[in-house]
């Protein structure tokens, strides 16, 4: 199965496992973490899926509370971080596709889009970014406004 490992790993890419390998044997594969690696944000026990993408975020600097596109790119896929608590706006620079299914009007196409925005991108700085992913219109975004944070 081919999986792409992005963000803090040392060799990012796109590798070939074996059916029922974990998140850590994507990492490792793709050289290890890096020293910024947030592996706290990672399932590493999790399977990873054949097509799926695993991203290890970076730690957020000390000190800092904003988010913002500085960091590196989050978890996501089968490595996703774990989601927020009930009632808390959702991180779309740490959303699994998973997570960004659940918002109203979002369904796994958008949320893939999400997802590749914040890729290419290197990660929301504010939510009104979020109006130029392709999809997203002013009146989504709206909707959407309360219910997502970076």
């Amino acid at each position: 199965m081919l999986v792409h490992v992005a963000g803090a790993v040392r060799d990012p890419g796109v590798y070939r496992l074996r059916p029922g390998s974990r998140v850590d044997d994507a990492v490792r594969r793709a050289g290890g973490p890096t020293q910024r690696a947030d592996l706290g944000a990672v399932n590493l026990a999790a399977k990873v899926e054949d097509g799926r993408q695993v991203l290890v975020p970076e730690r957020a600097p000390r000190g800092g509370g904003g988010g913002g596109a500085g960091g590196g790119t989050p978890a996501t896929g089968t490595g996703g971080v774990a989601p927020g608590a009930p009632g808390q706006p959702i991180d779309l620079n740490t959303a699994t596709l998973e997570q960004l299914d659940t918002l109203p009007g979002v369904g796994a196409i958008t949320a893939q889009k999400i997802l590749d925005y914040r890729e290419e991108h290197g990660g929301f700085g504010s939510v009104d970014e979020l109006g130029q992913v392709p999809g997203i219109g002013d009146k989504r975004l709206a909707d959407l406004r309360e219910q997502v944070r970076v």
